[in-house]
């Protein structure tokens, strides 16, 4: 027993989704519609970061080409702008072989699969302690995550298979749809960080149990970036570079090689960790590293529907 006390929830205000103001609803998502970017990049300057951009289209074309996996690394930004389209587009195509995740993420996607909308005003909620306390949202993932420990799940797959069977939106769930390709989806927590853990259903050893599952499930899929895979870590900046420096130094440890392949960071801002742990550290032994920075709602639908013409041309 702690010798110290922690602070009772049991007269937490909670409130529904459908009550609170939302910024971004399904309407706003981005379209997977085909449009032609040849011309495009045939006209821009091959210099600086546009040649950086064309060599990693290059690069993850020759991956999926070749049989090498395409790992997305995210945050939870990319939900918030309406993205998961462009990536659920590639894992249809086959070309997305996993993907990892912070916690935010599973709070936007699945508030976008359940109810059409997530976001919330930050400034106006944190103002009267509204913030996070979406009910629904809170019980519908921690069930999900309790259950998820009792059956031995990974904390991803549980939510993917649970938004896949009911939710209403499961188009734009970026795990419902990683459920049905049979894409790993793994979510990497920690603990406080999320809006699920400020209720009082949400269980700590549930939580820390599935998603330390899910690190040893990224692990084994990062044993297939050697020689030629590409991860792209979109938009986390602590979280996501910290788990992929671990685990390259796990699978390397346990003497699978992991050498000569592409990694990239699309961010708002430049970070310390995801350009040396991301960018520089993994492929230090061989292989490329790439730093992009721009806002994401133009930098990835710019990125990957390139990536999707190139790869159904």
């Amino acid at each position: 027993m702690s010798r110290y006390r922690e602070i009772d929830l049991s007269n937490l205000r909670r409130t529904a989704v459908q009550r609170q103001e939302r910024k971004v609803d399904r309407a706003s998502f981005a379209s997977n519609a085909q449009v032609s970017l040849a011309d495009f990049w045939s006209a821009v300057p091959d210099v600086l970061k546009a040649r950086d951009m064309k060599e990693l289209i290059d690069l993850c074309v020759k991956a999926v080409g070749e049989g090498k996996p395409l790992i997305i690394g995210l945050g939870g930004h990319v939900i918030k702008c309406g993205l998961a389209p462009l990536l659920i587009g590639l894992m249809h195509k086959g070309a997305i072989k996993a993907l990892a995740m912070n916690g935010s993420v599973i709070i936007h996607d699945y508030e976008i699969a359940c109810f059409g909308c997530t976001s919330e005003d930050v400034d106006k909620a944190l103002e009267n302690g509204s913030f996070g306390m979406a009910g629904d949202t809170a019980h519908g993932l921690n069930s999900i995550i309790v259950n998820a420990r009792q059956e031995r799940l990974g904390l991803g797959e549980a939510v993917g298979q649970a938004l896949s069977e009911k939710a209403p939106n499961k188009d734009l769930s970026l795990l419902a749809n990683a459920w049905d390709c049979s894409v790993p989806c793994t979510v990497h927590v920690a603990l406080g960080t999320d809006i699920i853990h400020q209720h009082p259903c949400a269980d700590g050893a549930a939580i820390g149990e599935t998603s330390l599952r899910d690190f040893r499930i990224f692990c084994q899929e990062v044993i297939a970036l050697n020689e030629g895979g590409v991860f792209l870590n979109l938009g986390s900046s602590v979280i996501i570079p910290e788990v992929f420096l671990k685990a390259v130094s796990t699978v390397r440890n346990l003497g699978h090689p992991l050498r000569d392949f592409t990694t990239a960071v699309f961010d708002m801002n430049l970070h310390y960790r995801p350009r040396v742990n991301v960018t520089e550290r993994p492929v230090s032994l061989g292989g490329k590293g790439f730093y992009f920075i721009g806002h994401h709602e133009i930098m990835l639908p710019l990125f990957f529907l390139s990536l999707q013409e190139r790869l159904s041309g």
